[in-house]
């Protein structure tokens, strides 16, 4: 193990081994040969200082993370594209098909039609990924002329599309292969199995739900939403097949019967009784309801790691005034009630109604 060095440290320890009846004064012939070199030795020291750090995992990033978490099998996971569901509209608002693989836009997004769930009814797979595809909800444009089409709607999120693994996602995941080894179908194999497919955010498993071999195992999505019944069909075909459960055709272990269920949503409505200064309550509406927003988010994303959630109204009211022009806050109710809101073990909340007075 080293110590980094400045330049000037290093400098006065070389100057130091010089004899004593040669001249080693600042500006001597001595002195600027050996300061350039002793400025080199400090860079050195500072890249040994960068390097050393980028060969543990707790304290590497970027490449260097990924190619030390892949030596055990832990690959980063790449970005992935959003899976929507868009309808499509003729004359009359009748739903009517229209061919697979055409391709329809909004706004600077372009998605294509991948496979047909009912009369007018398509999954439309974003052609770019990561989260983008996520955002966007209206009207279609078709890209090239669709005969009797004459409208198109982007509806509800299908798979969540994600963004490329982050540094701190893919260290924590790389610590709990390492720490928690996942075999068999135990409970850290569920986690590290489920939790790596495209669209999930979390889960929680419950071994011996309902007697032995039997496995529930509730997910959340990875836009911290409840998750679409086709996205639970998703996971469900690919660990334990309904109609074959147990029998080993899926990713779960033979004798294992699965069941993959999507968290519940609760609704909060939050009222609250502001003191503003300089500004009105519809300036401040937008501001409060986005904080607020922020923390049931943060809550959303805590889910997996908690027995149950709680919505606090100190860290709600701690919230609001976060937003200029909030000098004060009191009085804040949830749902009606002046307490916290304790949710179901497999609740996740979602914001309602926000109504403020000042």
């Amino acid at each position: 193990m080293y110590e980094t060095q400045t330049a000037d440290v290093i400098l006065e320890r070389m100057l130091a081994r010089v004899p004593g009846d040669i001249d080693k004064r600042q500006g001597s012939v001595l002195y600027d040969a050996l300061a350039p070199a002793a400025a080199e030795l400090a860079q050195m020291y500072i890249e040994l200082d960068v390097n050393y750090k980028l060969s543990f995992a707790d304290t590497a990033s970027g490449t260097e993370l990924a190619r030390r978490t892949a030596e055990f099998g832990v690959n980063r996971e790449p970005a992935t594209a959003s899976v929507r569901e868009g309808k499509f509209y003729g004359t009359g608002d009748t739903l009517i098909d229209v061919p697979s693989g055409s391709r329809y836009s909004i706004g600077e997004v372009i998605y294509t039609v991948a496979s047909r769930i009912g009369t007018g009814i398509y999954s439309l797979t974003c052609e770019a990924v990561g989260t983008i595809g996520n955002q966007p909800y209206g009207a279609l444009l078709p890209i090239q002329f669709v005969p009797a089409l004459v409208r198109a709607e982007l509806g509800k999120v299908l798979v969540p599309g994600e963004d490329e693994e982050t540094d701190a996602a893919l260290r924590t995941r790389y610590l709990d292969h390492v720490n928690r080894p996942a075999f068999g179908g135990n409970v850290a194999d569920y986690k590290q199995l489920i939790g790596s497919m495209n669209g999930i955010g979390g889960l929680k498993v419950y071994p011996i739900w309902q007697g032995g071999g039997t496995v529930k195992c509730t997910v959340i999505a990875s836009d911290w939403s409840v998750p679409s019944a086709a996205l639970i069909d998703m996971v469900q075909t690919d660990v334990d097949p309904t109609g074959n459960s147990g029998t080993g055709k899926g990713l779960a272990p033979i004798g294992h019967k699965v069941t993959i269920a999507g968290v519940a949503s609760k609704t909060v409505n939050v009222r609250t009784n502001v003191t503003l200064s300089g500004v009105t309550v519809s300036q401040v509406q937008a501001f409060i309801t986005a904080a607020i927003q922020e923390y049931l988010t943060d809550l959303r994303k805590s889910w997996a790691n908690q027995s149950q959630l709680v919505v606090r109204i100190a860290l709600i009211e701690g919230a609001i005034l976060t937003v200029p022009g909030v000098i004060d806050v009191a009085g804040t109710l949830l749902n009606g009630a002046a307490n916290n809101l304790t949710l179901a073990q497999d609740e996740i909340p979602l914001l309602g109604t926000v109504t403020i007075n000042a």
